[in-house]
């Protein structure tokens, strides 16, 4: 089984260097009223194009645009919509890491693709692959206040975000994403709504055409979930591996039917995975999978770790996985 290593998302916009302050400032400067917001275009295109740089430099295969255009992963897509207002600021899960709140104050409404003129972007700079990510529909919901009769339920949320969301998937597609990413860490802490999950994510793989839809849970146990996750109509499974003792276990036990993202590499700790710790994971549940490729990646984006610690991570896991190669290959 060919093993590919994958970018899972974010990727540290700021670093300890000068040059890997430049966004910090241009944002400043912005807020006083000393630069356009063509030039804070020029220089997130500039952070971009270092982001995909660095990930192809570390060694990954499949590498994202770092969402360094993204405020939080939230706000940046609901409110691109009618119908949507931005509010205060809450903490994202259980991270350092903040997010704008979508309130609702109407009927949901279509202005403009999401994310599709920075995929374009990056395909067009990038060397290697680049999957597009998207915040799902249910943890778009969920993360929201709703404020209007139009949504009395969650699950009418949830569908049109959904409905929303199946017209970007529709487009990515068609602009070539050979794999589109869609989030969903929301549901692992609200099992009873999986129902809507499942529906919610339906719609979006009817638009997904030609392209592989990947579905990735994280900051939370997976492994109750297992069995439904393996029946939603995706591709691919992105599972977090670092929140729960009992994951690998299962898989091992149960294997997979779908292509696994692993999320085994700690997106949330500066400790750098050691080689048995890899090996064994790896020598446990590779042989349980079927397919023919699985993706080795980040448990969540790097956005949470300095950006120096995030290259070492990824590095390091490109190193492990040659050695892991180089090892098989002698037996």
């Amino acid at each position: 089984m060919e093993i590919s290593l994958a970018s899972a998302g974010s990727y540290p916009r700021i670093g300890d260097q000068p040059k890997q302050q430049r966004l910090r400032k241009a944002y400043g400067r912005l807020e006083r009223g000393e630069i356009a917001a063509e030039g804070i275009e020029k220089i997130q295109q500039s952070v971009i194009k270092a982001a995909l740089r660095e990930q192809q430099e570390a060694g990954l295969d499949l590498l994202t645009d770092g969402q360094i255009r993204w405020h939080d992963p939230v706000s940046h897509l609901a409110g691109k919509l009618e119908g949507v207002k931005i509010n205060g600021l809450l903490r994202f899960f259980d991270t350092n890491i903040y997010f704008r709140q979508p309130v609702i104050t109407a009927k949901l409404r279509w202005r403009a693709p999401w994310v599709q003129d920075e995929f374009d972007f990056a395909k067009k700079v990038s060397k290697k692959p680049v999957k597009p990510v998207l915040t799902g529909p249910y943890t778009l919901a969920r993360l929201s206040i709703v404020q209007t009769d139009a949504y009395p339920h969650l699950r009418d949320l949830v569908m049109d975000f959904a409905e929303l969301m199946s017209r970007e998937v529709e487009g990515l597609a068609r602009a070539g994403a050979t794999m589109i990413q869609i989030d969903e860490p929301a549901i692992l802490r609200h099992p009873n709504d999986f129902g809507i999950l499942r529906e919610s994510i339906t719609a979006l793989a009817n638009k997904k055409g030609n392209s592989h839809l990947a579905l990735y849970t994280y900051f939370g146990d997976a492994a109750p979930f297992y069995d439904r996750l393996q029946g939603l109509p995706v591709d691919v499974l992105g599972i977090d591996f670092t929140y729960s003792s009992q994951l690998a276990d299962r898989v091992s036990r149960d294997g997979s039917d779908k292509r696994l993202g692993l999320g085994i590499i700690d997106g949330r700790n500066t400790r750098v995975e050691t080689k048995d710790e890899v090996f064994n994971f790896l020598n446990k549940i590779l042989p349980r999978l079927k397919g023919d490729v699985c993706y080795v990646n980040p448990s969540c984006g790097l956005e949470y770790l300095p950006r120096d610690k995030a290259y070492r991570k990824l590095a390091n896991m490109v190193k492990l996985k040659k050695l892991f190669e180089e090892r098989a290959a002698r037996r």
